[in-house]
């Protein structure tokens, strides 16, 4: 209870009258360096990929699922991520020669429920692909965002002169 109203304690509240911008403002929280931020994301991406793979394996030797679909359904999901990646607020700190960007709630609720449901789902032997597909959107959604982080940040250093000083 205590640790809660700890937590509770650290966001400011919104106030009644407040619009989806103000909301959006109030979400975004702490800004960090980029760099720090893209390795944690790519560190992330690496040990859900590694993971996945042998589920994938493993379903694919059993019948239940098929490489193809796994491909199809990562090349669908990643566009969605290279649009997600554009709701990553983003600033450029010349203080620090950095590009600084906030946790961005919306796609760590997404990752989170379809990590929950791949979870629920792979333990029912009748919904096992289900299990597949989530994994293969959480894949699809990761590497687009991510390459979409990556280039929203390459361009903004480039736009404040941040490389060749």
């Amino acid at each position: 209870m205590r640790f809660l109203s700890r937590l509770l304690t650290r966001f400011t509240p919104l106030p009644p009258n407040a619009s989806l911008a103000d909301f959006l403002a109030w979400m975004r929280g702490e800004t960090k360096k980029s760099r720090f931020k893209i390795w944690l994301r790519a560190f992330l991406f690496v040990q859900f990929s590694a993971i996945f793979i042998v589920y994938f394996y493993r379903d694919i030797s059993a019948g239940h699922f098929r490489w193809e679909w796994a491909l199809l359904i990562f090349l669908l999901c990643l566009p969605l991520g290279f649009l997600m990646s554009r709701l990553v607020p983003m600033r450029v700190d010349t203080e620090s020669r950095a590009v600084l960007m906030s946790l961005d709630r919306i796609y760590l609720v997404l990752i989170w429920l379809l990590v929950i449901a791949k979870l629920v789902t792979g333990r029912i032997p009748s919904l096992v692909f289900v299990a597949d597909i989530c994994m293969a959107v959480i894949l699809g959604v990761m590497s687009g965002r991510l390459s979409g982080i990556c280039t929203r940040v390459r361009r903004m250093k480039l736009a404040a002169g941040l490389f060749g000083q």
